[in-house]
């Protein structure tokens, strides 16, 4: 028997949830929501390859890295796991086999759920930034509220809105917090990236290597964008949101803008000194007029507001006003 080793960096809380559990008590499935690039996918798969994983050991999670289920779902070629990312359509996909894949479909999974396992043991389902359409969501329900035995549900989403309350309510959710700057380099690093390099991108990424790597590829047009756009509005220049206001990029363009106004709340409240989000705006952030922190908090609020609304069909470029707005609502609250 061996401890087994679990390679996940930040996640604390989902870990110690897990590590509590048996097999027994595992649950059919789990719902891991949180912002993009905090390594939901990847605890995901690192659970399956714990579950998959064929050496005995004392905790459910752990793997040995070595055995013939270990080295199967690195390769991305384990029989029992199923990996696809993005929109779940209902579909008409062929095929019968068990495998990985870039795009699943409802009648796909249905197929896929009433299979045996090829090892004789569990089976586990990654579904990646899961979005379901209606259909395909009704199409699937008695799966997840009943699947088939010895089968695993992890669903990843970074708007838990999107998913339909009658999902939801059959899986169990765990929340992924962003990752600290230190856990964002770490990450970096073991990717080649040069120790200086991991750690500014990483103090300016707010937690998530998705948004440090757009970084490290000259990708940082959607976080220019917005960070323009916030300054402009508050400045009374012409603050264009094309840049960032897309379906895309909208959720992530509207945190960028809600991290440099709890920036400019904490300077408000704290001074000068205080540690920031956005580090590499401090100065400009700085110059922003000394308005009440009371009516700096009230926007922030209503920029959570439209971040809820984001989440569904509105407009992106209806949602951008509605964050211009709060922030111009600041400057009548001197």
């Amino acid at each position: 028997m061996i401890d087994g080793r679990f390679d996940v960096v930040g996640a604390a809380g989902p870990t110690h949830f897990f590590e509590a559990l048996t097999p027994e008590t595992l649950s059919h499935g789990y719902l891991f929501a949180g912002p993009a690039g905090v390594g939901k996918k990847t605890f995901a798969v690192r659970l399956a390859q714990s579950l998959l994983c064929v050496t005995p050991k004392t905790t459910l999670l752990g793997y040995c890295g070595t055995c013939s289920g270990c080295t199967r779902v690195m390769a991305g070629a384990h029989p029992d796991l199923y990996f696809a990312e993005g929109q779940v359509k209902i579909g008409e996909r062929e095929g019968s086999g068990f495998h990985a894949a870039e795009e699943a479909t409802a009648r796909d999974l249905v197929r896929q759920l009433s299979m045996h396992s090829y090892a004789g043991g569990r089976r586990v389902f990654v579904l990646g930034d899961v979005d379901f359409t209606r259909e395909a969501a009704n199409a699937l329900l008695k799966f997840f509220e009943e699947p088939p035995q010895g089968v695993l549900l992890l669903l990843t989403t970074t708007a838990v809105s999107r998913i339909l309350p009658t999902v939801r309510s059959r899986l169990l959710e765990v929340t992924f917090p962003p990752l600290t700057s230190t856990e964002v380099a770490t990450i970096l690093e073991r990717e080649g990236v040069e120790p200086d390099v991991a750690a500014h991108t990483a103090a300016i990424a707010g937690g998530s290597t998705t948004r440090a790597r757009a970084m490290l590829d000259g990708e940082g047009t959607m976080r220019d964008a917005a960070v323009t756009w916030f300054f402009a509005t508050l400045e009374g220049g012409e603050a264009d949101a094309t840049g960032w206001a897309t379906r895309p990029a909208l959720e992530e363009g509207l945190e960028v803008v809600k991290t440099l106004t709890r920036d400019w709340l904490a300077l408000r409240v704290g001074g000068a000194g205080v540690p920031l989000l956005a580090r590499d705006q401090a100065e400009r952030i700085g110059r922003l007029p000394q308005r009440d922190p009371v009516a700096i908090a009230r926007a922030l609020g209503a920029l959570g507001d439209a971040e809820r609304i984001a989440r569904t069909n509105v407009s992106p470029a209806l949602v951008a006003d509605l964050a211009k707005m709060a922030l111009v609502s600041v400057g009548t609250r001197a």
